[in-house]
């Protein structure tokens, strides 16, 4: 985790929050603690690094509610969820939803805290893949309308006499272009190339 990376707490249970805060700040964590998801959505901003310890019933916006705004929303930060009513459907649910565990209370300390170090961990991991995309996806834009076309059939495992056949152009020139497309992409191998290009696709995070 970064120094900057905060815990984000929201549970409607008083005690619960101020355990849960104590417990993370007594091991070198940033904690903030809200009392409701409309808290916490007041509050928040998707370039804040962190992830969110989220209890699933609250009045108002439940948990499951939460995490699905998030989600709809293209907020990509790490959600733990937990709850004193737990059971393996609402787990499974939350887990397919993306949530990185479910955890239910009385929570065991030391799972909480190596979850939420996977947690940090994983928005860290997220956050370098989407400076990637973005700087990929600024030098994708200075490609040429045949450059990029040579840079699908490259990703698409294609060798230069297929690619040629396909544009209709000759095999020399298709390794001209491969040449210049490696350049202006700053990929130092096709597999690299290939990454870039993977990173470039539409997803769902959202960092301010």
């Amino acid at each position: 985790m970064t120094a900057d990376s905060t815990v984000f707490v929201v549970d409607d249970d008083d005690a619960v929050r101020e355990a849960v805060g104590l417990l993370l700040r007594s091991n070198g964590f940033r904690v903030e603690t809200k009392a409701s998801a409309a808290e916490f959505l007041a509050t928040y901003h998707p370039n804040r690094r962190g992830c969110l310890v989220l209890d699933v019933r609250m009045p108002g916006m439940n948990g499951m509610e939460l995490q699905s705004k998030l989600a709809a929303d293209r907020f990509c930060i790490p959600v733990i969820i937990i709850s004193g009513h737990g059971d393996i459907p609402m787990a499974v649910a939350a887990v397919q939803a993306g949530a990185v565990d479910f955890i239910e209370k009385p929570f065991d300390e030391g799972r909480l805290l190596a979850t939420v170090k996977r947690a940090l961990a994983l928005d860290e991991e997220r956050r370098r893949e989407a400076a990637v995309a973005t700087g990929a996806a600024a030098r994708q834009s200075r490609l040429t309308a045949r450059e990029r076309e040579v840079l699908e059939r490259v990703v698409a495992g294609d060798p230069n006499k297929v690619i040629a056949a396909r544009l209709g152009i000759s095999a020399r020139t298709v390794e001209i272009h491969r040449a210049r497309v490696m350049e202006k992409m700053r990929a130092r191998s096709v597999a690299e190339l290939v990454q870039m290009a993977l990173y470039t696709k539409p997803d769902k995070s959202t960092f301010g």
